[in-house]
């Protein structure tokens, strides 16, 4: 296939109203594709679907994260108070405070988190920022291994492009350790790098190589680098996103599981056989994303309670449930 396929209905009253397009891969242990729809090895950006491999990357570079902290250095967090807490640990580790944070400002991801931000008289912050886990740890890897984090000489430029010495560089030392990784993860090279969101570099690789990675992870052996990673997500996952979010429910509900999900409706599961799973909604519509993934799980031979929950996104009307999104029926034709 050479294009997205029809991956999603949106049903509103028993009437097909829309659909959503994207593309589908799932490697095997040994990293071969097992089955696809759509495209599966053109470049395309994780997006924070990266953020294990750049955790990878910082762990090879000398830091010294596990748990909870680990996972918030991997994670796009909902900015509730132990995610903020938990960035301020990172940064105090290392002698700092949030500060030296150069994430963008903005507000909690997490509609309550956001609320109880507003109602106690915040702004906008960078603390608050989704990813200011992977920031920090960027920035303690920095003082580990006595690099730089910025370029005081240089001022933060309009196209996003930053002073060698500013941990955000694609030229850093932080940055190239995580290319790297990434790199060995998906088992092929990045393609092309842009900035991403929050101003760090994203790596494009193929869907293909992103579910390879994330397979990868998930049964990499005890001990390893790759397992600290994927065990701090299973072992807090409210940590590697937020206690309200269906990565962390995912997450509790299927042993062995691991999981990101990235914007522009990227998402990575790696399961504990060594299977990788990858997808992404074209439109980047976020509410077929985990309907989807839930369908292709179940496809696997995986089911539970929760991941049956998640095969349908909601749709309201005059305040009650009339319809929902969920996975196109001719997906696995």
């Amino acid at each position: 296939m050479t294009e997205p396929v029809i991956v999603a209905d949106v049903v509103r009253s028993g009437f097909v109203e829309g659909h959503h397009r994207g593309s589908v891969v799932v490697t095997a242990p040994d990293g071969t594709v097992e089955w696809s729809v759509g495209i599966a090895d053109q470049a395309m950006f994780p997006r924070s679907s990266n953020k294990p491999m750049q955790a990878l990357g910082m762990l090879r570079s000398g830091l010294d994260l596990d748990g909870g902290l680990l996972a918030l250095a991997g994670a796009s967090h909902s900015g509730e108070e132990f995610h903020l807490a938990g960035v301020r640990r990172i940064l105090a580790g290392v002698g700092l405070d949030e500060s030296v944070l150069r994430t963008p400002r903005a507000y909690p991801i997490d509609d309550q988190a956001r609320d109880e931000w507003v109602r106690a008289g915040h702004h906008p912050d960078r603390i608050t920022m989704n990813c200011s886990g992977k920031h920090a740890a960027m920035i303690a890897t920095c003082v580990a291994n006595g690099w730089p984090i910025h370029d005081l000489a240089l001022e933060e430029s309009a196209d996003g492009v930053w002073g060698r010495d500013d941990y955000r560089s694609p030229e850093h030392p932080v940055q190239q350790a995580i290319r790297t990784a990434v790199e060995d993860s998906a088992a092929e090279k990045v393609s092309y790098v842009a900035v991403d969101g929050c101003g760090a570099p994203i790596l494009a690789i193929s869907l293909a190589g992103l579910a390879r990675s994330f397979g990868l992870f998930a049964s990499a052996a005890a001990g390893s680098l790759e397992a600290r990673v994927a065990d701090s997500f299973r072992a807090f996952p409210e940590f590697a996103s937020g206690s309200r979010r269906d990565e962390a429910a995912l997450m509790r509900a299927v042993p062995g599981l691991f999981c990101k999900a990235g914007a522009e409706s990227v998402y990575a599961v790696g399961l504990a056989d060594g299977r990788g799973i990858a997808l992404k909604v074209e439109d980047g519509g976020v509410r077929a994303r985990a309907a989807v993934m839930a369908a292709v799980l179940q496809h696997l031979g995986l089911d539970n309670e929760e991941i049956d929950a998640q095969t349908r996104f909601p749709l309201y009307g005059g305040g009650i449930q009339v319809g929902s999104v969920h996975a196109h029926p001719g997906l696995f034709a």
